[in-house]
């Protein structure tokens, strides 16, 4: 009684659409996205001909993270187990797409929802104030569906970067506060750590921010940094073409180099591989790691993100960046899991297969 949706089914789906849910309800067009080309399953469950539930999941894309998006079901079937038999039923899909963790979110006021997920065994881990079209508020659930790995994690809070140039401050902000929660995250912070790290890597628009920019902008405001990169002192200089623009670039980080080495920060002209990664987290480090984006949103462009913890197979990271395109939102982008080998690639930018890290740690004169 539970099959994969096709594109028959639409008027049914939007039918429980419109009697199950008076705000935030799917279009026409966002079921026929999500039954041929999105990474997603929708599952239904027929009864006399007629569709009368389903069950919505997303995949994101380079990670073991899938999100239960939405779930249906008449109210002629309802207290019938459809409702249970359809989270199984997502859960078996997301198993076989090799997903470890499911995620989603439900109204506060739903009360159904919340005592069948938490019968399921999903735990809620946040709560987001004003979340849906009438204001009221989210509570956020997950659960493992591989409750044999166990993952050694940070509390690392979540920040959003406000803009498309700004993932390195905020990664930056995120391993602050993980290890000062008093330190602030506020927009304010995030342009300035991007006005003092930002190696003018204009291949369009604004600058991005360098592993040596934003080694100072941690050292500056009281914390230990090691700096691991693979191409020397002139990182990402190659991947600009205009001669003058290459020239601004070396002169910036030269002027980041010296200061670095005034101040005797580490810096390591070598690749960190994850093992290593895991080591100095393990040491209390917070790993601040710059990656290519293409496995995850499909565009070729560096990007940092900060690892919050690792498990025999995995390593989570928080991405400051949400691809609401996609549908995604922070649930999607918090403690995402990848697997070591993958991210092992991801951490490669460019032909060159160039390489960063930041491990970011207490100083120890401070806690003296």
């Amino acid at each position: 009684m539970i099959r994969p949706a096709t594109l028959d089914d639409v008027d049914d789906l939007l039918r429980l659409e419109e009697t199950c849910f008076q705000t935030d309800r799917l279009s026409r067009r966002q079921f026929r996205y999500m039954i041929t080309r999105a990474h997603s399953d929708v599952l239904v469950h027929a009864h006399d001909g007629r569709v009368e539930a389903y069950v919505l999941t997303l995949y994101s894309r380079g990670t073991s993270l899938a999100r239960i998006y939405s779930i249906a079901v008449s109210a002629a079937l309802r207290g019938q187990g459809v409702g249970r038999a359809l989270v199984e039923a997502a859960e078996a899909r997301a198993k076989a797409e090799g997903r470890i963790t499911l995620r989603l979110e439900i109204r506060r006021d739903n009360t159904a929802s919340l005592a069948l997920f938490r019968s399921l065994g999903y735990r809620q881990f946040d709560q987001v104030p004003d979340y849906y079209e009438d204001h009221m508020e989210a509570l956020r659930f997950e659960k493992s569906l591989a409750p044999h790995l166990r993952a050694e994690q940070v509390r690392v809070p979540y920040y959003e970067q406000t803009l498309d140039f700004t993932c390195g401050p905020s990664s930056l902000m995120m391993a602050m506060s993980a290890l000062q929660p008093e330190q602030p995250m506020n927009r304010t912070l995030e342009l300035r750590i991007w006005r003092e790290a930002t190696i003018i890597f204009m291949t369009s628009g604004h600058g991005g921010c360098g592993p040596f920019g934003l080694g100072l902008s941690a050292w500056h405001r009281g914390f230990d940094v090691e700096i691991f990169v693979s191409d020397g002192a002139n990182f990402l200089v190659d991947s600009v073409r205009s001669e003058v623009k290459k020239e601004v670039m070396r002169l910036v980080q030269e002027d980041f180099l010296a200061e670095l080495e005034a101040h005797d920060v580490p810096i390591h002209f070598t690749p960190l591989r994850v093992a290593d990664l895991k080591a100095r987290f393990e040491a209390g480090g917070i790993p601040v790691v710059l990656i290519s984006s293409y496995q995850i949103y499909g565009e070729k462009f560096p990007h940092w993100v900060v690892v919050t913890g690792f498990d025999e197979r995995f390593v989570y990271v928080h991405d400051p960046f949400i691809d609401y395109e996609q549908g995604e939102t922070a649930l999607d982008s918090i403690n995402m899991p990848i697997l070591q080998k993958e991210f092992e690639h991801m951490t490669r930018y460019g032909r060159a297969g160039l390489k960063a890290v930041l491990i970011v740690s207490r100083r120890e004169a401070a806690d003296a």
